[in-house]
């Protein structure tokens, strides 16, 4: 999806959010449970723009027409290597209704966890200021 790619690479976060439906479940890496709701995805999505360093995309898995893709990537986390997969699932209307993060090696995801868990309050901050 060439689109989320841009936006992500660009580090347009207004962009991301455009991209996504309304509906949209977002399954971390690092969490049990998914995420419903385009606030609190959106806001996941900026907290993991400040915690990878280095982030780029190596590849794209899917056809270009198609409702599923693959986006492999790279990055560092608090000096720890990330390699990673975002899973994304287009509507209808082509706007993402599930993404689906993961990563390797443990160590990095165990960093992933760790930066994100420190990012949780100001994401929870952020999903509810734009869910009013």
């Amino acid at each position: 999806m060439k689109s989320f790619r841009q936006a992500v690479e660009a580090r347009d976060t207004a962009a991301i959010e455009a991209l996504l439906a309304d509906d949209v479940v977002f399954t971390s890496p690092v969490a049990f449970k998914p995420y419903p709701g385009k606030p609190i995805t959106a806001a996941i999505l900026r907290g993991a723009m400040r915690v990878f360093e280095d982030f780029r995309y190596l590849r794209e898995i899917g056809e270009p027409d198609g409702r599923d893709h693959a986006l492999v990537f790279e990055a560092t986390v608090n000096g720890k290597a990330v390699t990673g997969c975002d899973f994304l699932h287009l509507d209808e209307n082509g706007l993402i209704d599930d993404i689906m993060v993961m990563v390797r090696p443990l160590t990095g995801a165990q960093a992933l966890a760790e930066a994100m868990a420190a990012q949780f309050d100001r994401i929870q901050r952020e999903a509810s200021d734009t869910s009013d």
